[in-house]
């Protein structure tokens, strides 16, 4: 009997170890598609986070494909999701949340997320951040690399034209008057040094937009079915900013390029520049002289939109790859790992608790220009996002550049903006 016994022990135990190998040699695969867009080598942190993931999960096997910037991103994921073999998950703008609903490429995270530690986890996002991830009720996206604008300044330019290095203008009456101060001319009238730089490419919306709500005007409805481009709010922020080319002459005409701002920054050929808190390390790493951040200037007062990149699961993928997939989500969002993700990126922690971890609270001591950004949204309103959302943006984006380099007036181009992204939503107010 004791020998049957102890046969039968050995069995099950022989049998559970080939289970376990089984089920080791043959782990859940998902994919993992992440945007390369911004300043600075982040691919490093990534495959170093996908490494730590997978040594922790031996179970799931992460294959991360670095797809370009966010706009090929999209591009590549609702190709291949349309081609039958999706990623099973993706970090995209969470400006992209109606675009993915539309063509029902991604779960709700409340479907997988359903626990009571589930819902307590993701109420535990800023929700700033949530107004860009969450629409009818249910939550689709998890923030992941979030950001707001903010001004860089550089220190010792500042004090070579007089201005006090330490305190960043406020206003925009301030940064107009600061500016031509540092906007440095031959005797022929050629520019060497610019006072400010506000890049219109690319990203030209995100920089109205918070122009616009530091002059208490909302770009869109929460159900994004309806645009306000041409509100007397959204005219009066866009002649401000052509007055900076036509009238004060302190930013160049034209287009100004989205990649190559902090580089323009870096050179010293613009003192003041308005990017992504997502350049911070880049800037932190590259700047050979002393440099500020600051909230944005305002209007009326301080304001930016959010911005940056979400998680998304994606439809078209198994249980078990959407289960593994909502377990690496909540790995990257665990407090220490994203105080280490916001200190390698610039990016803000989308969670307090990342900011309560030693290690953040050392960093800030530290680098004191990181806090800028959280504190600033206390001012900050959901990124423009709405149904058809790149159609919609681009009508916006062409029309603030024809504004910019003087074929349109600031109002006409606007009441143009607002006519086509009419036309585009019509479908979607019903």
């Amino acid at each position: 009997m004791r020998r049957a016994i102890l046969k039968s022990a050995a069995a099950l135990a022989m049998s559970a170890a080939f289970g376990a190998n089984a089920f080791a040699a043959n782990p859940v695969e998902i994919s993992f598609y992440y945007p390369v867009a911004v300043g600075g080598a982040v691919t490093k942190t990534i495959d170093g986070m996908v490494a730590d993931f997978e040594k922790a999960n031996p179970d799931i096997k992460v294959k991360a494909v670095y797809a370009g910037t966010y706009q090929e991103s999209i591009v590549k994921a609702l190709t291949a999701f349309k081609s039958g073999t999706p990623p099973t998950l993706a970090v995209l703008l969470s400006t992209d949340l109606f675009t993915l609903i539309d063509e029902n490429a991604i779960v709700s995270i409340d479907s997988l997320a359903s626990s009571a530690d589930d819902k307590k986890w993701i109420d535990g996002f800023y929700k700033g951040f949530m107004e860009n991830s969450q629409t009818g009720g249910k939550t689709w996206g998890i923030p992941f690399q979030r950001s707001t604008i903010v001004m860089y300044y550089n220190k010792n330019l500042f004090k070579e034209a007089g201005l006090n290095p330490d305190k960043a203008p406020a206003s925009w009456a301030e940064m107009v008057d600061a500016a031509k101060k540092l906007t440095k001319r031959d005797a022929s009238g050629n520019v060497s040094q610019w006072g400010v730089k506000i890049p219109s490419t690319g990203f030209g919306y995100w920089m109205f937009q918070a122009m616009a709500a530091s002059n208490d005007t909302i770009l869109m409805n929460s159900a994004g079915t309806k645009t306000y481009f041409d509100k007397p709010g959204s005219v009066q922020a866009l002649q401000h900013w052509v007055d900076l080319t036509t009238k004060d002459k302190v930013m160049p005409a034209g287009s100004i390029e989205w990649g190559t701002t902090p580089k323009d920054f870096l050179e010293q050929k613009a003192a003041m520049v308005w990017t992504t808190t997502g350049n911070l390390t880049n800037i932190r790493t590259n700047a050979t002289f002393p440099f500020g951040v600051a909230m944005l200037p305002g209007i009326k007062h301080p304001g930016s939109p959010t911005g940056g990149g979400n998680f998304y699961v994606f439809n078209k993928t198994s249980p078990e790859q959407q289960a593994a997939a909502l377990k690496f989500i909540r790995f990257a969002a665990e407090p220490a790992r994203a105080a280490q993700w916001s200190i390698a990126t610039g990016y803000v922690a989308p969670r307090q608790d990342a900011w309560d971890t030693p290690e953040m609270k050392k960093y800030l001591q530290e680098v004191p220009a990181a806090d800028v950004a959280r504190e600033q949204m206390k001012y900050g309103v959901a990124e423009l996002s709405t149904h058809d959302n790149q159609r919609v943006t681009k009508a916006l984006n062409d029309n603030l550049q024809a504004a910019l380099s003087g074929t349109k007036t600031p109002e006409a181009a606007l009441k143009e903006a607002q006519r086509e992204s009419d036309r585009i939503l019509r479908s979607y107010g019903r």
